[in-house]
């Protein structure tokens, strides 16, 4: 792999290696962030790229988006994404003259360059987020060092052994706990057999090998289906550039080998509406009764969205300003707190009012609360209701954005659900429109609360 050089956007500081434990976030006035305009551009090797240029202060937030998030394990080995990811850290091998390394010595790589570099896995993406200061030396170590990691991950069999071992043993422990088995229960019903409800157990775990991790990660991680999402001090040569390079050293795309001859990822089902309402009691003696209730929701996409979120910050997304706590909780003093959401994704995800109280209000809480929801459905919000959540929302969008790691994960999710590039310059005026017909109509699409599941762990008669 050839040397990168980068051109520095601002005078050569001596950053110090702790800098980046207290100088990483770059807070802004929302009307800066909302006049810096999102990039976008493909790669030479077909990955899409979003770009943010944010020079007030030397520092670089990367995310790296690969389809291959946990609505992709298989059903008998459930959380291999999520294992996959942690494993990237523990090692990259020997290859192209370069020596192997394991985890301390990656670790160690990493604090040298003051940098910071992880996976993940949610439902939907597998990640890789890189931040790292801007200085030409110390970036172009990083990019370089993030690009082996990416591309030439070790999955030391060993350490598997050692760490299946330890993610067992928390899923015995977590088993013990209630919001556990009312998680489980509830998400079960709500989503059957799509991926979305899928729990790790025991069983799945001990099922994962690293040759699981290496076929997984070969199909998942491709440069020419890479989303690459960047924010800071870099202009779009050198974005190019670091995202080119951070892809460098995995299979590329070319006239001969198009993205389109990589082998198709599977299609993922649907999420199936209910046919039925569902109520799941389970015995449990507990200081606290856990109660849930919800189906499945609508899909990111979902034209809806402004509306339903308006909609839900009046039922119970708003905290005390809401229908669901002044019913439950200012009214009755039947709960601490009670909330709903809404968790769209690329598949509908769930709609969820969730609460705990004592075991003895458990029956009469879960009663209150499902009439909300029924009469909000019905009747719809008030004009002064709407009004007060589309000011509480634009008021606080400001906080969505107010560092260079939040801008990048709405960046993220513009580039992930093909969202147009001017969204954050418009969301303001996206909830603005929204009236009280819009969430009516909206709300009553989407949820039948004739149709809910419910689950109750630990009430008493």
């Amino acid at each position: 792999m050839s040397t990168i050089k980068f051109i520095a956007t601002s005078p050569s500081i001596d950053w110090p290696k702790a800098v980046l434990a207290t100088c990483f976030c770059a807070f802004f006035s929302a009307g800066a962030l909302a006049a810096l305009p999102i990039q976008k551009f493909l790669l030479a090797n077909g990955a899409v790229v979003h770009l943010v240029e944010s020079p007030a202060i030397a520092m670089l937030d990367v995310q790296i988006d690969f389809d291959g998030g946990s609505r992709r394990d298989p059903p008998n080995k459930v959380g291999l994404a999520s294992m996959t990811a942690a494993l990237l850290e523990k090692g990259v091998v020997a290859k192209n003259g370069q020596p192997g390394w394991d985890e301390n010595a990656l670790g160690e790589a990493w604090a040298d360059l003051g940098a910071q570099f992880g996976a993940s896995a949610g439902s939907d993406r597998f990640s890789f987020v890189l931040r790292t200061l801007t200085e030409p030396d110390l970036l172009a170590k990083a990019v370089a060092l993030a690009a082996r990691q990416i591309a030439e991950p070790a999955f030391p069999d060993d350490v598997w052994q050692r760490d299946k071992q330890k993610t067992i043993a928390g899923i015995k422990e977590s088993d013990t706990r209630p919001a556990t088995l009312a998680r489980r229960a509830y998400s079960q019903a709500v989503y059957g057999g799509h991926p979305y409800g899928h729990e790790f157990t025991e069983a799945g775990v001990a099922n994962i090998a690293t040759a699981d991790m290496r076929a997984f990660y070969q199909a998942t991680v491709v440069a020419c289906r890479a989303r690459v999402n960047l924010v800071g001090a870099v202009n779009r040569a050198q974005a190019e550039q670091i995202a080119t390079a951070m892809l460098a050293r995995l299979p590329q795309a070319s006239p001969q080998t198009p993205c389109s001859s990589q082998p198709a990822l599977p299609p993922v089902a649907e999420v199936q509406p209910l046919a039925e309402a569902v109520q799941k009691t389970i015995a449990f003696d507990a200081a606290q009764a856990q109660v849930l209730i919800g189906q499945p929701g609508y899909k990111r996409s979902d034209p809806a969205f402004f509306p339903l979120l308006v909609g839900n910050y009046i039922l119970g997304g708003g905290g005390f300003v809401s229908r669901l706590m002044t019913e439950v909780r200012e009214k009755r003093g039947l709960t601490y707190g009670v909330y709903s959401n809404f968790a769209p994704g690329m598949h509908a995800g769930a709609f969820t009012v969730s609460l705990q109280t004592r075991p003895d209000q458990a029956k009469q809480a879960l009663e209150v609360a499902r009439q909300v929801v029924k009469d909000f459905v019905a009747n719809g919000p008030l004009d002064a209701e709407v009004k007060a959540a589309k000011d509480n929302l634009t008021g606080g969008f400001a906080l969505l954005i107010d560092s260079n790691r939040k801008l990048l994960g709405n960046i993220s999710n513009i580039a992930w659900y093909d969202l147009p590039t001017n969204y954050l310059d418009t969301w303001t005026a996206q909830i603005d429109k929204v009236t009280a017909q819009d969430v009516k109509a909206a709300m009553a699409a989407k949820l039948q609360p004739e149709k809910m599941v419910t689950v109750i762990l630990g009430a008493k008669p």
